[in-house]
C-alpha cells in the first residue's frame, strides 16, 4: 500500500501561556490546517491511501492547563454510532478542527491520522475529575476515506505535558482499512513503555502502526529515526511515524519503516515541512526478521590483556565503558548482571575513539524506566570523558559482532551511521540466551551500534 507521513513545522502561538478567545485559537490552528490541506492533496495525488500528521502539529506546545482550553475540540471518545464530522458538523459543539480533518479525508478519499487537544466534561462525583470539571487529553483521531471518525487514542505516557490529563485506563486504539488491515495507534513517549504500545501490538496481533510524535532527538541512543526503525524491527511491524520539524528545539526525524527497509527524513538544518510518500508491503505473517540465521562462531575469550574500563555519562546514565583500540579485537564489559561482548575489525585505522559501554539500571531523568543497554559508540573526542556525547559524523567503517546476556526479551537493535542515516544489521536475534547484532561494512561511518533493552517489569 502507499503511505504518507508529513513532518510539519508548526505555526506556533507566540505566547502560549496567555489566555485567548476560541476565535483566535481557531485562527492559529486554521493556519496549520491550511498546510495540512495542501499536504493531503499532494499525498493523494501521489496515490497515498493513508496520511499521518505529527503530535502537537495543529495547536503547538508549552501551554498551561487553562491556556490550552480554547484550542481543545470536543471529540466523543467511545461513540456507539458512526459520526462523520464533515457531514454531520451539528452533532456536537466545538468540533471545528476535527470537522476540517474529516473533510480533508473525505475530499481526497484518504485515511487520515492527526493529533489534537480534546476536552471531556466530567462529573463532580467522578473521584478523578479535575477541579475545573473537565478532562483534557492529548488525542489522536483516525478518519476513514469517507470522513468517518474511526478511532480515537488518548496519550497515556505524557512527557511533561501539564496541560493534559492521563486517561483513567490505557486506550487500545486501532482501526481497520481495506488496503492493509488493522492499524494500531499511539503517541510519542508511549513508544518506550509496555502500556499501551507493546500490549496493543501483542493483544491484537497488529502489523501496522501509525505514530504521531513531537520527539526531541537525543543521541547516541534515542534519535527519532534510530528508535522508530528499531521499534519496527523489534516488533516486526510497519510504522508510519510523523514528527514535528523544529530543529532549534532538536525536533526532526520522521519516516515510513518496514522491518527491513526505511524511508526517512532527518534534517536539522533547513526550515519547512517534508512529505514522505512510500509504497510498502503489507505484513501479514509472523516472519521473524533475521532470527533464523544464526551468527558465526563466537570464539571463547582468551586471557589477553583487556583495556582499562572507565565510567562516563551517556544519556544521563552512568555507563561502564572500555575503549575500542587497534584495528581488531575482542572485548567484554559488564555491569550488574549484564555482560556485553564485541568482536570487531576496522577497515582502516582512523583517529577516532570508539568505546563499548554497558548500563543495567533504572533511568531516572525525563522519565523513569529500566534500561539494559550494550552500546558501541563513537566518542566526541579522543579522551575517555567524551564517550557518550552527542556525535553526528564518523568515518570509521567497522565490521562487528555485538552480543549480550540480556534479561529481557524486548531488545531494540540500533544501528546509526554518519549524518544520522540508518543501516540494517546482517544478522540479529537470540542464540544461547544471548542477543546478537552483527554487521559487515556499514554504508558509512559508524555512530552507534547498540542493543537497547527495555525491562518493563522493573520500571
Amino acid at each position: 500500500y502507499v503511505a504518507a507521513v508529513y513532518e510539519h513545522e508548526s505555526i506556533l502561538s507566540p505566547s502560549p501561556a496567555v489566555l485567548v478567545e476560541r476565535r483566535s485559537a481557531l485562527e492559529l490552528m486554521g493556519r496549520n490546517l491550511d498546510v495540512y490541506e495542501q499536504q493531503v492533496l499532494a499525498a493523494a495525488r501521489q496515490g497515498a491511501q493513508i496520511i499521518v500528521f505529527p503530535e502537537d502539529g495543529i495547536h503547538g506546545f508549552n501551554f498551561t492547563r487553562s491556556s490550552i482550553y480554547p484550542y481543545l475540540d470536543f471529540v466523543p471518545h467511545s461513540h456507539s454510532g458512526k459520526w462523520n464530522p464533515c457531514r454531520e458538523p451539528y452533532l456536537f459543539n466545538d468540533t471545528e478542527v476535527v470537522q476540517r480533518l474529516s473533510c480533508m479525508a473525505l475530499k481526497n478519499k484518504i485515511f487520515l491520522v492527526a493529533n489534537l487537544g480534546t476536552k471531556q466534561p466530567c462529573e463532580r462525583t467522578d473521584p478523578r475529575c479535575p477541579a475545573d470539571g473537565r478532562y483534557q487529553f492529548n488525542t489522536n483521531v483516525a478518519l476513514a476515506a469517507d470522513g468517518t471518525l474511526l478511532a480515537t487514542y488518548r496519550k497515556h505516557n505524557l512527557y511533561f505535558e501539564y496541560a493534559f490529563d492521563t486517561p483513567p485506563e490505557p486506550d487500545y486504539a486501532f482501526f481497520d482499512t481495506p488496503f492493509a488491515g488493522k492499524f494500531g495507534m499511539f503517541t510519542c513517549f508511549d513508544i518506550l513503555f509496555f502500556e499501551p504500545a507493546v500490549n496493543l501490538i501483542r493483544q491484537y496481533n497488529l502489523k501496522q502502526i501509525v505514530y504521531p510524535t513531537a520527539w526531541m532527538n537525543q543521541l547516541p541512543l534515542l534519535s527519532a529515526v534510530e528508535f522508530q526503525q528499531a521499534f519496527a524491527t523489534a516488533f516486526n511491524v510497519n510504522i508510519l511515524a510523523a514528527n514535528i520539524h523544529h530543529p532549534t528545539l532538536g525536533m526532526t526525524g520522521s519516516g515510513i519503516y518496514t522491518p527491513v527497509k526505511s524511508f526517512i527524513y532527518h534534517d536539522m538544518e533547513s526550515y519547512g515541512g517534508k512529505l514522505i510518500v512510500a509504497e510498502i508491503p503489507v505484513i501479514t505473517k509472523d516472519y521473524k526478521t533475521n532470527l533464523e540465521k544464526t551468527p558465526g562462531r563466537v570464539s571463547e575469550k582468551g586471557k589477553e590483556q583487556s583495556p582499562p574500563s572507565f565510567y562516563a555519562e551517556m544519556m544521563y546514565d552512568n555507563f561502564t565503558f572500555v575503549p575500542v583500540w587497534g584495528e581488531k579485537g575482542e572485548l567484554q564489559v559488564c555491569a550488574n548482571t549484564l555482560c556485553c561482548y564485541l568482536n570487531y575489525q576496522r577497515a582502516v585505522l582512523t583517529d577516532e575513539l570508539y568505546a563499548l559501554g554497558v548500563f543495567d539500571g533504572l533511568h531516572t531523568v525525563h522519565g523513569t524506566y529500566y534500561v539494559q543497554a550494550c552500546a558501541l559508540v563513537k566518542c566526541g573526542g579522543l579522551s575517555f570523558s567524551t564517550c557518550g556525547q552527542e556525535v553526528t559524523d564518523a568515518t570509521a567503517l567497522i565490521d562487528f559482532q555485538l552480543w549480550a546476556n540480556m534479561s529481557t526479551p524486548y531488545i531494540f537493535p540500533l544501528l546509526l551511521t554518519s549524518g544520522i542515516t540508518l543501516d540494517f544489521a546482517d544478522h540479529m536475534g537470540w542464540k544461547n540466551n544471548h542477543y546478537f547484532l552483527s554487521k559487515n561494512r556499514t554504508s558509512s561511518g559508524l555512530l552507534t551500534a547498540a542493543l537497547y533493552g527495555r525491562w518493563y517489569e522493573k520500571d
